[in-house]
């Protein structure tokens, strides 16, 4: 009997989030795996030494391509002159980027995208949770970690597979949209607010790529859209007769002391979760897992046990006159729908929101304007950034003055050190009051669950 060749696969960029979690599926599933990158920071460090994965040494080199390699997969952190990329050209080495791999790896599943500018790590996450729970195989590409997932990547025989569907660019040398490159049976958009301003300059070109994702439906697929959401549901009225369309809105639920209850035709669900922006994706969750046979019974069971995603509304500590929670919002949307589920919530309480300026858009001064009102329900606002992190040209740098004017706060305070940010928080009278931290970076490595605890220690 012939054994079957062990596939050898290299990955450029190995650190990134989903790169590492791919490395370390596929070695899982048997693959002899290398990569490098130039830096590589925790939790990818670890968890890539965890698995025998960790480069020896950082930095690129021709030596890390050879011409016995089955497949190269390329990072967004890799520039196109890269020359471990040059050298795998030169090699006629087939080259891919994370999600076309993906694709490859799935070509005989069932494939579920979820895409949308908001919400769709935390629907494919309560997909997930729903579908583990009721034993299904499923596969998965998520873009957080899980309670009960030890990865972001799974790749098996399952008959499915879920994928967070991200609209940026694949990699350095291809400028499809990521979830493009899926070619779902089943999609969802859960709606549609500009961003990545450095990919796509206007909205109209943003735009155009659910337009194209939604068109990519085939025959008799299935695609589910958010019906509250304006710009969704004008490419929903473009779709064609031959696809399946389901639309879902806000699901119907209450506040009770603090607890939030679906309510259902049999009667009131307790969940962990809250806000009208989760009860949103809660309900594009339930009508997309129908499609695949999961029953509103198994569904309600399921997802009362559902805490969320990392760093989606996460706990960092509380007592009964204060909380602490780090959201990853940072796009407007996002940040509106955020801060207003926290007041409606805790409407007793004073919300003192503190958002982390840390993307490439939200660093531009074209865009920052996209910022306006979306604190309005908060009592006290702080905007931190780095101005050093701000990789503009000088005519699209934001100052102060900018963020000032963008955001139309009465009293809002804007900080560009972290050491004054902290003190600044750890200052504030927090008897009867919620800090709201939201940020996809790392507030200039403030330790936050030290500072919760501070926070949190002030009112007792």
């Amino acid at each position: 009997m012939t054994l079957k060749k062990k596939e050898k696969v290299h990955f450029i960029a190995i650190g990134g989030s989903v790169m590492h979690s791919l490395a370390i599926a596929l070695k899982l599933k048997g693959f002899e795996v290398t990569g490098s990158d130039d830096n590589i920071y925790d939790p990818s460090k670890q968890r890539l030494a965890e698995h025998d994965l960790l480069p020896k040494e950082y930095g690129w080199s021709e030596s890390h391509v050879t011409e016995d390699l089955d497949a190269v997969i390329l990072g967004m952190h890799a520039k196109d002159d890269n020359p471990e990329l040059i050298k795998a050209k030169d090699l006629g080495l087939p080259i891919y980027s994370f999600p076309e791999y993906i694709r490859k790896q799935s070509d005989d599943k069932q494939r579920i995208v979820v895409a949308g500018s908001h919400g769709k790590t935390t629907i494919t996450a309560m997909i997930m949770h729903v579908l583990n729970y009721a034993n299904r195989e499923f596969d998965y590409v998520v873009g957080a970690y899980l309670e009960g997932f030890t990865n972001i990547v799974k790749l098996s025989d399952a008959p499915i597979i879920i994928i967070e569907g991200d609209e940026y660019f694949s990699s350095a040398i291809s400028k499809t949209p990521k979830f493009l490159n899926y070619e779902h049976h089943i999609g969802l958009i859960s709606g549609i607010s500009w961003d990545h301003i450095n990919a796509y300059k206007t909205m109209d070109d943003y735009v155009k790529q659910f337009e194209i994702f939604a068109d990519a439906t085939p025959k008799a697929g299935t695609l589910v859209f958010c019906e509250d959401d304006d710009m969704a549901m004008v490419i929903a009225s473009n779709q064609r007769t031959d696809v399946v369309q389901l639309h879902y809105a806000v699901h119907p639920y209450v506040i009770k002391n603090g607890i939030t209850y679906l309510k259902t035709e049999t009667g009131l669900v307790p969940i962990k979760i809250f806000g009208k922006h989760n009860m949103l994706n809660l309900n594009g969750a339930r009508k997309l897992l129908s499609r695949i046979g999961i029953t509103d019974d198994i569904f309600y069971e399921a997802i009362s046990s559902f805490e969320g995603a990392s760093k989606r509304l996460q706990l960092l500590n509380e007592n009964k006159r204060t909380s602490v929670f780090l959201d990853f919002a940072h796009a407007p949307s996002k940040v509106e729908a955020t801060t207003s589920a926290f007041k409606e919530r805790y409407s007793n309480r004073k919300l003192v929101a503190c958002l982390e300026l840390h993307t490439f858009s939200s660093l531009n001064k074209n865009f920052i304007i996209n910022y306006q009102d979306t604190l309005r329900e908060a009592d006290y606002a702080y905007i931190y950034f780095n101005p050093q992190n701000n990789k503009q040209d000088v005519d699209s740098k934001i100052d102060i003055t900018d963020i000032e004017n963008a955001f139309n706060f009465q009293g809002l305070k804007v900080l560009t050190e972290s050491e004054d940010l902290e003190a600044q928080l750890l200052d504030h009278d927090w008897k009867n009051s919620n800090l709201l931290l939201m940020s996809s970076g790392h507030f200039g490595n403030i330790n936050l669950k030290s500072m919760a605890e501070k926070i949190v220690a002030s009112t007792n």
